[in-house]
């Protein structure tokens, strides 16, 4: 039953221990034998010289490529750093540019809009000025023309009334000193 739940060999393994402690013989592992040394030292003298004509010279190359990889890299990032700060400064005073222009095209506009503004109404008072006086000359005219029509009609009358007074037709002499005279007394009632 020991021998199920104990190390198998466990109780060989405690007699070995103990004789090998016991007994004053050294442990190879630290025991110098000069076959093994010299083995040891030409195997590491070889591996070595293998791996520095085949692994140290890629290695260093691999290394120094990163190396100059990574520095490059840290150079454009430096780079690319102080262009973005650049950008932002510049694209800010792009901004404020745009913004100032703004600023002045909505004054220039305003001020634009203004003198249309003014203008319209200048040019709208010359219309009304001008359509007034247009309705003022269209007014003499038909007033000129009405009187016109007055005096022809009252000579007409005058010449009706005066050939049924007199009963007679006057001479063209009489009818035109008679249109005359009436037209001077039509004269002093001129509105």
């Amino acid at each position: 039953m020991n021998q199920i739940w104990g190390i198998p060999g466990g109780s060989d393994l405690h007699e070995t221990t103990e004789t090998h402690v016991g007994a004053s013989t050294p442990n190879p592992l630290v025991q110098l034998d000069p076959g093994l040394f010299i083995w040891t030292i030409l195997t590491f003298l070889i591996l070595f010289f293998v791996l520095a004509k085949f692994a140290w010279k890629p290695l260093l190359l691999a290394l120094e490529s990163r190396e100059n990889t990574i520095k490059s890299s840290l150079e454009d990032a430096e780079k690319a750093k102080t262009e973005l700060e650049r950008l932002n400064v510049e694209s800010e005073e792009i901004m404020a540019k745009a913004r100032s222009e703004a600023q002045t095209i909505r004054v220039e506009a305003k001020s634009g809009a203004e003198k249309i503004k003014a203008d319209v109404m200048v040019q709208a008072g010359e219309d009304a000025k001008k359509i007034r006086d247009d309705a003022e000359k269209q007014i003499n005219v038909e007033k000129d023309k009405a009187i016109s029509e007055i005096r022809q009609e009252v000579v007409n009358l005058t010449m009706m009334v005066a050939e049924k007074v007199i009963k007679k037709n006057l001479s063209k002499e009489d009818n035109q000193s008679l249109i005359d005279d009436s037209l001077k007394q039509l004269k002093g009632y001129d509105a």
